[in-house]
């Protein structure tokens, strides 16, 4: 069925059963313009995420707009997310999409609470907020208005070139807000790259669209991240891979090695033994039982191999937030002004700036699933 043949608030009798129980499912489409691909309109009842903190904030927020990619990246750490819907971590995750339509003014309403701190929020730390189901929802513009609108800095973490729809949006935010963009690159071979993460824009137009935030006036990092054993971490494909992101003007680039969470570390085996069968011994040795982590001999090993090319190719080093996953945001900076009004000043956008209230004493409890 097409989105234009379906009815609000009517129960489908094709949701899946993990997702008929939710009291929020308003409808399930399914349309030729996304062959194979399943969409669940879902009616948000929060948009904000806490995440404890490791930084020198007590915690971080997220905002997910989606639940599932069709990114479908074999090595997704957000995979085990869609067992909570009684959804498989493989193949639903990457065609079973949940979209939460209403996350722009659910998240209007939770940024005006006079509760609200106005701490950084994080986009794209678990499904991409660019996939290319954003292209039908627009959930993003909205976003970002709510956002900068209340004085709230954000990160946008993404492998989507869809992102340079917002860029007059971001320009706009950046004048009132901290916008902190990174751009998501880890294979710079286009064979692999098609194979590992097949839903996933080319390297080459992700580097374009680097060079399109650039531009723009807008900071941008690149993480070259996961560095798969074997496959990317020849010192070929990484000094490759890094001139191509100084070309492109990244403001600076974040590396690690592959982890395989729980629920992730079949999917990316099957892929493997599929794809490069003669290097499952090596995997399961360097990722033996559930540990996720390559070995730390490996991690120091790639950090001694890589240093000296990103400083080669004169690429800063940037800094990974540990809470969220995502790219540092600048605002983290500014702690010490947290409780200054005039740091974040909320206004309209287009509007001239102006003083606004202080910011609240404290944030909500953690919200809902949805």
């Amino acid at each position: 069925m097409r989105w234009s043949g379906q009815q609000l608030g009517v129960e489908s009798t094709s949701a899946l059963p993990g997702l008929a129980q939710l009291d929020n499912l308003v409808r399930t489409v399914t349309t030729p313009e996304f062959a194979g691909i399943t969409f669940h309109e879902v009616m948000a009842k929060s948009a904000l995420n806490q995440v404890p903190g490791q930084s020198r904030m007590p915690f971080s927020y997220t905002i997910n707009p989606y639940r599932g990619c069709t990114h479908a990246c074999t090595y997704c750490f957000a995979r085990p997310t869609h067992t909570y819907l009684d959804l498989d971590s493989g193949q639903d995750f990457d065609n079973q999409i949940v979209v939460k339509v209403n996350v722009a003014e659910v998240l209007a309403r939770e940024l005006a609470k006079p509760s609200w701190g106005r701490h950084p929020v994080a986009l794209g730390t678990n499904t991409d907020p660019y996939q290319r189901a954003e292209g039908r929802y627009r959930l993003m513009p909205g976003i970002i208005r709510a956002l900068a609108e209340s004085g709230t800095p954000f990160s946008i973490l993404t492998k989507g070139t869809l992102l340079r729809r917002d860029l007059p949006l971001l320009v706009e935010a950046q004048r009132s807000v901290s916008v902190d963009v990174a751009m998501s690159i880890a294979v710079y071979d286009d064979e692999l790259q098609q194979s590992v993460e097949p839903g996933t824009p080319s390297a080459k137009a992700r580097l374009a669209t680097v060079r399109a935030v650039r531009d723009a006036g807008i900071d941008c990092s690149v993480f070259v991240m996961p560095v798969l054993p074997h496959l990317t971490d020849t010192t070929t494909h990484l000094d490759g891979a890094l001139a191509l992101v100084k070309e492109a003007g990244a403001t600076s680039v974040l590396h690690s090695a592959l982890h395989l969470r729980p629920g992730v570390k079949p999917w990316f085996l099957e892929w493997l033994g599929r794809e490069h069968p003669e290097l499952i011994d090596s995997y399961r040795s360097l990722y033996p039982g559930t540990s996720a982590y390559a070995p730390k001999e490996y991690r120091q090993w790639l950090g001694r191999r890589i240093a000296p090319l990103v400083a080669r190719h004169g690429l800063a080093r940037g800094v990974k937030d540990p809470a969220t996953g995502g790219v540092r945001s600048k605002a983290l900076g500014l702690l010490p002004q947290m409780d200054d009004e005039r740091t974040f000043a909320p206004r309209r956008l287009g509007a001239p700036a102006a003083d606004g209230a202080g910011a609240g004493a404290g944030a909500e409890s953690a919200p809902t699933l949805f």
